[in-house]
């Protein structure tokens, strides 16, 4: 069964090769991981593939401080001993290190999260998808928890260009600070963060009553849980939490987060929930039929991190694959059993009792019911698009084409080829 929505995927091939350093926890390198499944299993013949935009100094200055971004665009491990007073001003270290292409990586997945917002303005596509986005902890002027520029601000403000309401979700099991921060006076923005919350948990904010400030009273949702929740457990506060949500708000195009660390097994997080669990979150706010982009974020056991965001491709195209996992250059990684929802219960005991969930899911009820009515928006004349998406005339074969001209088009669906031979192309398509 396909998809009747329109998939827009963003992948850079290069994303995957940079390196946070020796025994760091966030590995890029998971992205080339997720790809490769994606391919391997054929999905990518059931969604627009882009090579994406790369964002620029101005991009990320839309939420950003100059003096942040110009200082992440000069510094090198090269020159890093010049930074001194920078590095502690802004919080590039230890967890958020200098390392080789750091400004280009922030432009690759910063740029992909944009363009997907710019697509979905533009009604180009009804889904987006930047597996590399999702980071979630940046702030304004500074760097956070592995995160360096937050993609995810900048693609609501181009988003709210055209969208009144943005409701923003997110099921990293670190909560969603840096968002939160970024909406947390304002009403046209709803974030919903379901976290780890307690024992000096990273990042240590988000208890149910950080509900918002002045205008965005009550427009910052939290749902703080405690160590061990399984599906069972998630799925009951989830879908009622989100249908409420949605209903209060009214929102016209949804940011989902869909950071991977909330797996059981995961060598950051608590939490017990499987594959599937956490892909029903997805399958969910697909359900209500708004725009949507979908981020990564967390995940530092990289082969469920690919398992994980591979299936939720699927499940957005409504495509069924199979658990056995399609041969693939990093076979070796999902060993010892090759398939896609390996068991990751652990022996962490769920800490949530019911009568917890239940103070939760009451608080958040009041809290819900404060919300007066969705805020309506006086819209003024829309500003520019980041970029052009007009539609170009043919090129003149007789002129060469830019290197962004190329990347600009969409992949054709017969771009991969799938014989044995796989360089034969009489083998695969009708000439």
């Amino acid at each position: 069964m396909g998809s009747t929505k329109t998939v827009a995927y963003f992948f850079d091939p290069d994303v995957g090769n940079f390196h946070y350093g020796q025994g760091h926890p966030m590995k890029p390198h998971r992205l080339a991981l997720t790809h490769s499944l994606v391919l391997h299993y054929g999905l990518y013949k059931r969604m627009q593939v882009y090579r994406p935009y790369r964002a620029t100094v101005h991009d990320m200055c839309r939420f950003h401080s100059e003096d942040y971004i110009d200082f992440l665009q000069r510094v090198t491990p090269q020159n890093v001993q010049n930074f001194t007073k920078s590095l502690q001003q802004f919080n590039v270290g230890d967890d958020c290190p200098v390392f080789p292409g750091l400004f280009n990586f922030c432009s690759m997945y910063t740029g992909a999260t944009l363009e997907g917002a710019v697509k979905l303005n533009n009604n180009i596509c009804d889904i987006a998808v930047n597996w590399a986005g999702g980071l979630h902890h940046a702030k304004k002027f500074e760097a956070s928890g592995f995160c360096y520029v937050n993609d995810i601000v900048i693609g609501i403000l181009e988003l709210l260009k055209y969208h009144p309401r943005v409701l923003y979700v997110d099921i990293d099991i670190h909560h969603g600070d840096g968002v939160q921060e970024a909406f947390y006076l304002t009403d046209r923005v709803m974030t919903v963060s379901f976290h780890k919350y307690g024992n000096h948990f990273f990042p240590g904010t988000g208890d149910m009553y950080e509900v918002g400030a002045e205008g965005g009273k009550y427009y910052s949702l939290n749902v703080p849980l405690k160590d061990g929740i399984d599906d069972h457990n998630y799925r009951q506060l989830f879908n009622p939490i989100m249908q409420q949500v949605v209903e209060f708000f009214r929102p016209t195009c949804i940011v989902l987060q869909c950071g991977a660390d909330s797996l059981g097994c995961d060598r950051l997080g608590c939490f017990n929930l499987s594959v599937k669990g956490h892909g029903e979150c997805v399958s969910f706010m697909k359900g209500f039929n708004l725009p949507l982009l979908v981020l990564g974020g967390g995940g530092y056991t990289v082969r469920n991190v690919a398992r994980c965001w591979t299936h939720e491709t699927a499940l957005l195209l409504d495509e069924e694959v199979n658990n056995e996992l399609p041969y693939n250059e990093y076979f070796e990684y999902f060993s010892p059993d090759f398939t896609l929802h390996p068991d990751t219960s652990t022996r962490i005991e769920n800490c949530n009792t019911k009568g917890y969930l239940e103070q939760i899911r009451q608080t958040i009820n009041d809290n819900l019911k404060s919300l007066s009515h969705a805020p309506s928006v006086q819209m003024h004349d829309i500003p520019p698009d980041l970029f052009s998406l007009e539609v170009v005339e043919e090129p003149d074969p007789d002129i060469r084409e830019s290197v962004q001209d190329q990347d600009n088009r969409i992949e054709p669906a017969n771009e991969y080829y799938d014989g044995d031979k796989d360089q034969d192309r009489d083998n695969d398509l009708d000439v």
